[in-house]
């Protein structure tokens, strides 16, 4: 097998230098670098399969890396730093698109369990993608999400980037249209299943969502909240499967997420 390719951003070089040394150790090609310039450098050039992103750079906004990673790759991110330490800022970088989130000072062990399970979330995610590629797309209103580019393109033609849980929560609502889903499995969906760390993450991808689909993000009339249940698809959505267009069904909609 081809061992998973990690790239990790730290310009503290024993940190960089001790990270490297223990993942290459577990099996893992690792690529270390000290800076923003480096990064881009390594994902333009380089199949990367997880980045491990100090927010701390020396003369670098950390945020302003993550956000541009999601124009760059789909590759999962696990932000870590020892300045920022509160909820606060582990939503800010989820809302960016970070998978996971580690304060300084961490163990190895817990790190190397983690870069496991995001990379075995993120294999699943790409399986089960693959399996349903056969130019599937869903259309709501004048919008259109295409299952082979993950492309979701706006009434206007502009094409709007999602992110791996951005992407998958919204294929969910799209599956389940006009029901309401519970917060479980909308985070199975957008996580897997065996994601419980952030209990917030689908408040903060159903944020993000909104962003990109409500004209009005404080009153959102395309994903309503159901206070106490869950949340809910509320426009009606036509599954086209190569050139047959279908309406979605309730038994669609009510079978168990993946």
């Amino acid at each position: 097998m081809i061992p998973a390719h990690i790239l990790i951003v730290d310009d503290d070089a024993s940190m960089r230098q001790m990270i490297r040394d223990y993942l290459t150790g577990h099996a893992f090609a690792v690529t270390a670098v000290a800076s923003g310039a480096e990064m881009v450098r390594t994902v333009r050039t380089e199949p990367v399969d997880l980045i491990i992103l100090d927010l701390q750079l020396a003369g670098e906004d950390g945020l302003e890396l993550l956000r541009s990673l999601n124009t760059l790759t789909s590759a999962p991110v696990i932000i870590i730093t020892g300045h920022r330490t509160d909820e606060v800022d582990k939503v800010v970088g989820l809302e960016l698109g970070a998978d996971d989130y580690l304060p300084k000072p961490f163990g190895l062990r817990e790190l190397l369990a983690r870069v496991r399970v995001i990379l075995r979330r993120a294999e699943a995610a790409d399986r089960r993608s693959a399996a349903r590629r056969t130019n599937l797309r869903y259309r709501f209103g004048n919008w259109e999400l295409d299952l082979n580019t993950r492309r979701l393109t706006a009434p206007d033609g502009e094409v709007m980037r999602l992110t791996r849980g951005e992407f998958n929560l919204l294929h969910a609502f799209l599956r389940a249209p006009q029901q309401i889903l519970s917060r479980d499995q909308l985070l199975a969906a957008s996580r897997g299943s065996d994601q419980d760390v952030y209990d917030r993450s689908i408040d903060v991808t159903i944020l993000r969502l909104r962003r990109k689909l409500e004209q009005d993000v404080s009153q959102p009339s395309l994903i309503r909240t159901e206070r106490g249940l869950g949340y809910v698809f509320t426009a009606p959505v036509e599954v086209q499967r190569e050139s047959a267009p279908l309406q979605a069904s309730r038994g669609e909609a009510e079978r168990k997420l993946d």
